[in-house]
């Protein structure tokens, strides 16, 4: 009887593992689906519940941790890639998620994440710059050309900043290569750019950036998010 008793235990252990990552898979479609729709997506993102039982935090209506992989994202004509959201401390009453709904749905925070590749900060870049690399928190460019008469080769150190216009860009240092050294001003104001990215989906600005191999990786953190309002950025 013994015997018989634990296996019958297994058995609806399994079934209710089962049944929690059949409910957890069912969950991650419906959202993705709503954040499709909700920002025009010609894909569907990859959605992650994380946490363990699901149905649990189902029934509870509250979820630690949900990440949201959405891909190619384009504010202003500028394409971004990577674009994640990672949201945490959702709030999602099983009403409101049964019924297809996110009017009530709220993450105590939600940072999205992005990579501008440094080809896309090329093209916005002056003819001037030729290469562009990280090099520690800021960024190095080759230069060709000349600026008002000056032979303009070698290479340069350009800081990134967020701001109210997007991602600037601005020298802080030239090297010559052996050529008459150009006025640090000069370079400044003939060779400052701004890469049009301001916000991510949560709706807040882009506050942190930090080079990498494949380009700038940058982030925006918003607090107590209503999934309703966040912000459609304009194609």
């Amino acid at each position: 009887m013994r015997k018989v008793l634990l296996v019958l235990l297994v058995l609806a252990a399994v079934v209710l593992v089962a049944a929690d990552r059949l409910g957890v898979r069912v969950a991650e479609d419906k959202i993705g689906e709503q954040v499709a729709a909700q920002y025009n997506l010609q894909r569907q993102p990859d959605v992650t519940i994380h946490g363990i039982p699901f149905l649990t935090q189902a029934v509870g209506g509250e979820y630690k941790h949900i990440e949201v992989g959405i891909g190619d994202w384009t504010e202003r004509g500028v394409t971004v890639t990577g674009v994640k959201v990672d949201m945490r401390g959702v709030d999602a009453p099983l009403s409101e998620v049964s019924k297809g709904s996110a009017a009530n749905v709220t993450a105590q925070t939600a940072t999205a994440s992005a990579v501008i590749p440094y080809d896309v900060i090329k093209k916005e870049a002056p003819k001037e710059i030729q290469r562009i690399g990280p090099k520690g928190d800021d960024l190095s460019v080759d230069l060709t050309g000349d600026i008002l008469g000056f032979a303009l080769t070698g290479t340069a150190v350009v800081e990134v900043e967020p701001t109210a216009k997007g991602i600037a860009i601005s020298p802080v240092s030239v090297g010559s290569n052996g050529a008459a050294q150009i006025p640090l001003a000069l370079v400044k104001r003939q060779l400052t750019w701004v890469v049009p990215v301001t916000d991510l989906p949560v709706g807040s600005r882009i506050s942190r950036i930090e080079p990498t191999p494949d380009g700038l990786r940058v982030a925006a953190t918003a607090e107590n998010v209503r999934l309703n309002d966040l912000q459609q950025v304009p194609k």
